[in-house]
């Protein structure tokens, strides 16, 4: 009889412990990538030798790394004189898949042989590392509750690789510093209970953290300063930009030397700044007519030019910086709507940028006067559709956000030059509310990586 009584009990326990396993294995156990080198599920490797140098205790690298959001120089642009860039006369070659990178919209970080990526699933936003060859899982790091949005779930920001550490802003606002040798937490911040961060619109912080000497540089928005310096050990704050107080936007910063000065170039909801780098004082400001929504694309700088684009008809604007004694000025030299650019960025290439605008297409525009040099037409169906873009030497590889097709054409002001197509072996099954592919595609040591939510697909474009 007491039998009988205590049973339903056990039968309790066990149903809570069998919940309980389902959820580890979903969280942590079954991710096999397609490679025929894949591991078994219970025996994944991480051994520390393949990502720290044992010698030196220096993170391993390679030459053609990808360590940060838009590449080494903030400017999505890869230079690797050994990559695939015909691919009418071959196409690249599947390398690996995995499928459990979960809900997401940020892009890989690599260094050496080692990925890092992120993604949200079964209640929990999470970080994770990848051997780049096969695609096998080395680690796993939970970070915090699941971020949802409509629009798709989990973290937007690319992790930024700094040493031997690891740096992620989430869609809540939480900024977090792992070990990128067993993604251990070192420190994390919260925008919003530390700093009283508020971001235009609803959509969640998209931000890639810039890691610069020995700070790292976010954007929280709002009366506590638009921008703040953390130490990239400890994650204590510096500084913050007290006289700039903008919400924040969904663009990530860039560092530049305008002049002799060392300054944070961001764009946030009313236009965009430069900020001295080693306090934070405001150098200039620009508000740029139109801004309105959200706005996104990362600036690119170059020869005291700094140009901006946004979407929602907001359109883009050529900048000029100059110094008179310690006062900064800020010139707008051209403001029109030829480039409109919601989030698939751009890129600067022999003076020509090149990337999508809502109002015509795919277009080369003269970096200077903003004057449009060719566009490939919002309608004609003939050419790929709206999404990101990255430089490939003298190519440009352009994802379409609805499909997943990539395109790959010429950099070239003389007009669109098209060397094939590839497409994704397959889609996710993961719904948001419009489905389409925004994480913006990486090169890294002879390798694409396109992912489509949860499915992460690696190409071979080199040795």
């Amino acid at each position: 009889m007491k039998i009988f009584k205590k049973k339903p009990i056990i039968i309790g326990i066990l149903v809570v412990l069998c919940a309980f396993a389902a959820i580890v294995k979903i969280l942590f156990g079954s991710y096999k990538s397609t490679s025929d080198a894949a591991v078994k599920a219970t025996e994944w490797h991480n051994d520390p030798a393949d990502i720290i140098c044992e010698e030196t205790g220096a993170l391993k690298t390679l030459p053609h790394d990808w360590h940060r959001w838009r590449g080494e120089n903030f400017d999505a642009i890869v230079t690797d004189a050994g990559l695939n860039l015909n691919w009418d006369a071959e196409k690249p070659e599947l390398a690996w898949t995995f499928r459990h990178s979960g809900a997401g919209f940020s892009s890989p970080a690599v260094a050496g042989t080692t990925l890092y990526l992120s993604g949200a699933a079964q209640g929990y936003d999470f970080a994770f590392a990848l051997d780049s060859r096969t695609g096998n899982l080395r680690w796993q790091q939970i970070l915090g509750e699941h971020f949802v949005q409509s629009y798709g779930d989990g973290p937007r920001g690319t992790i930024t690789i700094d040493d031997d550490k690891l740096y992620i802003i989430r869609g809540a606002g939480q900024i977090h510093c792992l070990s990128a040798v067993d993604g251990a937490l070192i420190w994390q911040r919260d925008f919003v209970a530390d700093f009283d961060g508020r971001i235009m619109g609803p959509w969640g912080y998209s931000e890639s953290p810039l890691v610069d000497g020995e700070l790292v540089i976010c954007t929280p928005g709002g009366k506590g300063g638009t921008m703040v310096a953390l130490d990239k050990n400890t994650g204590a704050t510096v500084w913050k930009s007290d006289e700039l107080m903008d919400i924040a936007g969904y663009s990530s910063p860039i560092v530049a030397e305008i002049d002799g000065v060392r300054q944070y170039i961001q764009q946030s909801e009313n236009g965009v700044s430069g900020v001295r780098a080693n306090d934070g004082k405001l150098l200039w400001n620009v508000e740029v007519p139109g801004y309105r929504v959200a706005v996104i694309p990362t600036p690119i700088y170059q020869d005291n030019i700094v140009y901006v684009t946004a979407g929602y008809n907001a359109g883009c604007a050529g900048i000029k910086i100059s110094r008179q004694g310690e006062t900064f000025h800020a010139e707008i030299i051209f403001n029109n709507k030829n480039m409109v650019n919601h989030h698939g960025g751009i890129v600067l290439v022999d003076g020509h940028i090149y990337g999508f605008s809502d109002t015509s297409g795919w277009i080369c525009q003269d970096f200077l006067t903003g004057e449009t040099i060719w566009n490939s037409g919002r309608g004609r169906r003939s050419d790929i559709g709206k999404g990101a873009i990255i430089a490939v030497n003298n190519r440009l590889i352009l994802l379409e956000e609805n499909s997943g097709v990539l395109a790959l054409i010429a950099a070239s002001p003389d007009g669109w030059k098209e060397y094939g197509r590839l497409e994704l072996p397959e889609r996710t099954k993961i719904s948001s509310r419009n489905d389409m592919v925004w994480a913006h595609p990486v090169i890294a040591n002879g390798k694409m990586y396109v992912r489509d939510q949860d499915l992460l697909f690696a190409f071979k474009l080199g040795e």
